[in-house]
């Protein structure tokens, strides 16, 4: 194991590099923050946005959590969500969780999980409202990976329903939110085709969510 100290070393390393390599580098940065992105991810330390993005420090506005949950009594992503939108004018806001979440894995299996219990009943909520389509998936792994993928997409409509993207849909405003999942073993993220980027379009993804619950 590193000493602590090791990481304030790593970041004098990295500064000099980057200023070595761009002397302005860190003027132009300070300068403003305009990202096109806001990225709601899991707070698994392998899934870092801006890495498995290939995006610099600056083009992504980031806010994560456990099971990248989207939940409207959480004041602290709908604050992140209000500001990447009406003060940052982000174009685009990712949901982008992972195959083999723990958090979504404890969820499926009731596992117990001290304070995190109460989180994940969220989704343990999507679990249940999809148990027969889950039930039907014999393989473990293939059940927490179809779940991981399940839990995106709910959280894709409650970033649509947050009255923050309603109003800027209202107004017109050019936004649209994404799912999409990345894979540990290979590195490679999915479009999940679950976009949406008006209230019908919301409207539609929330009907075929339905039929598909109907006919599991």
């Amino acid at each position: 194991m590193g000493d602590i100290r090791d990481l304030l070393e790593n970041n004098r390393r990295w500064a000099a590099a980057m200023q070595a390599a761009d002397p302005r580098y860190f003027e132009t940065l300070a300068a403003q923050q305009a990202p096109e992105y806001l990225w709601i991810g899991c707070s698994d330390s392998r899934v870092p946005a801006n890495v498995i993005a290939g995006l610099a420090p600056g083009e992504v506005f980031v806010h994560r959590n456990v099971a990248n949950l989207v939940v409207h009594s959480d004041l602290n992503c709908l604050a992140v969500v209000e500001y990447a939108v009406e003060a940052l004018r982000v174009r685009h806001i990712i949901v982008c969780g992972h195959y083999g979440c723990g958090g979504v894995r404890a969820a499926l299996e009731a596992q117990p999980c001290g304070l995190a219990g109460n989180w994940l009943g969220h989704v343990r909520d999507i679990a249940l409202a999809r148990q027969a389509e889950l039930a039907a998936i014999a393989d473990d792994t293939a059940r927490v990976n179809r779940l991981c993928e399940m839990n995106v997409e709910a959280q894709v409509a409650a970033v649509g329903r947050t009255s923050t993207v309603q109003a800027a849909w209202a107004r017109g405003a050019r936004l649209s939110v994404h799912g999409w999942i990345y894979g540990l073993d290979n590195g490679v993220i999915e479009d999940l085709d679950v976009s949406v980027s008006s209230a019908e379009s919301l409207q539609e993804l929330e009907r075929r969510s339905k039929v598909n619950r109907s006919s599991s």
